[in-house]
């Protein structure tokens, strides 16, 4: 018999995020409760529907939003069997337990993928590509953004900007186009924008789907234009077991003596929130010990957290990542952030984190607004893997806490609006890292104090952004604690 333990994880999470420290100050004061008559057996047929009931009634962050997650709100346990076995599948349950502002949580019957994915592994056929569909049309197209190295995509000469219009020969429409970029293997027909018009060629490209696991750490370069050392990274995630090669970019932009930074993060939809912390931390490294994020989780866990362990809610800007190696930090007072409608969560947390001490100058489109972090849920006694049911694979990535700065900024639904704004233009997407790549250029032409270059008299293909690659997976514009750490 498992029984509702309402803070049973607050123990757990005051460690978690925060300096070595915190072990010392974890206390077995808990605040007791009995929750939704969950002091009888639970219905066995019932397991995975009470796993996620008990979850989120346990630690989701908009708990007092859902009217049926309110403690007692059941009079005994055959009422809440009957709630549960109401719903048609766990996933129904799942949705039907989630709050109207919530557009980030997620359930899997797959944690095993789930956890491949966090750690930066997957099939890949080697594409990174947004979907379009023409104003005005019910016209669909993909258009390739970059390529990974030493795919079947690398190896069939795709490059970025190619277009298309067909996967399998199946035409893209508005209605059928996430089932069609779901496919492991595919081919796609090859054509590119000029001129503002879409021009296909006749040619086919099969790509196949291999595991595959993508270094972040995109590309790295350093420009000396103007008597200035320029720095450029172009960063796609925030993978936890890719710090050590994040760190050691830095550590060459250190070496050379770089003077500006330029923190592509235009394709970055987020995750872990320590490489976000580590990340700022070598940005800057003046501000060591200083408030970077500040945690707000639902009423209960709050509660406890303020009375128990107020520091546990606080992450700090620190001086070595999570391998223990020291960080490479440039102390800057500027970086420039490269920006998109498809940066969202932990790209969004370094924007805002950084903000209330630096200059942090944003180019681009506005983000996604996803200011909310997730954690994994597995079926056990302490929602920990370890012990978890070997009679289901089921796991729930539930928002826990919503994130604030220094100065009391969130909530910012809407994104994060730029300071220069520029849209990509599929007439001229330029190469990813070349000095005369349309949005890199207008983050040089602003350090160096340049009349700006864009390319405004370039028609823009006409259309709206209704997708993009990995937009069905897991963890698609996460931000993730990386885990539940052992009860001290």
């Amino acid at each position: 018999m498992r029984y509702s333990k309402p803070f049973f994880l607050a123990g757990m999470f005051l460690i978690m995020l925060s300096s070595c420290s915190k072990e010392d100050i974890i206390t077995d004061s808990k605040p007791s409760g009995t929750q939704n008559g969950n002091t009888t057996a639970q219905n066995p047929e019932l397991e995975v529907e009470n796993f996620i009931y008990n979850g989120l009634n346990e630690i989701y962050l908009y708990k007092s939003s859902v009217p049926e997650l309110a403690d007692n709100y059941f009079g005994n346990s055959n009422e809440k069997n009957d709630f549960l076995a109401s719903s048609s599948s766990p996933e129904s349950l799942f949705k039907n337990l989630l709050a109207s502002v919530d557009r980030f949580s997620f359930i899997t019957d797959d944690f095993n993928s789930l956890e491949e994915r966090f750690q930066g592994t997957s099939g890949a056929t080697g594409i990174k590509f947004g979907v379009g569909q023409i104003s005005n049309t019910g016209n669909v197209f993909g258009f390739i953004r970059y390529i990974l190295p030493g795919t079947s995509a690398a190896n069939a000469g795709l490059k970025r900007g190619n277009i298309f219009t067909e996967i399998d020969g199946q035409k893209l429409t508005p209605s059928n186009f996430e089932r069609l970029i779901n496919k492991n293997e595919f081919t796609i027909n090859v054509g590119y924008v000029e001129d503002n018009q879409i021009i296909m060629t006749n040619e086919v490209v099969r790509l196949t789907d291999n595991s595959y696991t993508e270094n972040p750490v995109f590309i790295t370069k350093t420009y000396e234009l103007e008597g200035q050392k320029i720095g450029y990274l172009m960063y796609n995630s925030f993978t936890g077991n890719f710090d050590d090669e994040l760190n050691a970019a830095f550590g060459e932009f250190k070496a050379e003596g770089i003077t500006n930074l330029i923190l592509d993060l235009r394709y970055n939809g987020g995750g872990s929130v320590e490489s976000a912390k580590d990340l700022a931390s070598m940005i800057t490294g003046q501000f060591e010990g200083e408030i970077f994020m500040k945690e707000q989780w639902n009423e209960k866990y709050q509660a406890f957290y303020e009375a128990q362990s107020p520091e546990s809610l606080i992450n700090r800007f620190d001086n070595s990542i999570r391998t223990g190696e020291i960080t490479n930090s440039l102390f800057l007072n500027e970086v420039y952030v490269l920006t998109s409608g498809s940066s969202a969560s932990a790209s969004e947390l370094i924007i805002n984190g950084l903000e209330p001490y630096i200059n942090v100058k944003q180019i681009g489109d506005r983000t996604v607004g996803k200011f909310q972090a997730s954690v994994t849920l597995y079926d056990s006694e302490d929602f920990g893997k370890t012990g978890a049911s070997k009679n289901h694979t089921y796991a729930m990535q539930p928002l826990v806490f919503k994130s604030i700065n220094a100065n009391g900024k969130t909530d910012f639904v809407n994104g994060l609006d730029p300071d220069i704004k520029y849209v990509e233009n599929l007439n001229d997407m330029g190469v990813l890292g070349e000095t005369d790549e349309p949005l890199l250029n207008l983050a040089i032409n602003d350090i160096l104090g340049r009349t700006s270059q864009a390319k405004s008299k370039l028609q823009f293909l006409d259309y709206t952004a209704i997708g993009e690659s990995g937009m069905n997976e897991f963890n698609f514009q996460r931000m993730y604690i990386d885990e539940l750490p052992t009860l001290k």
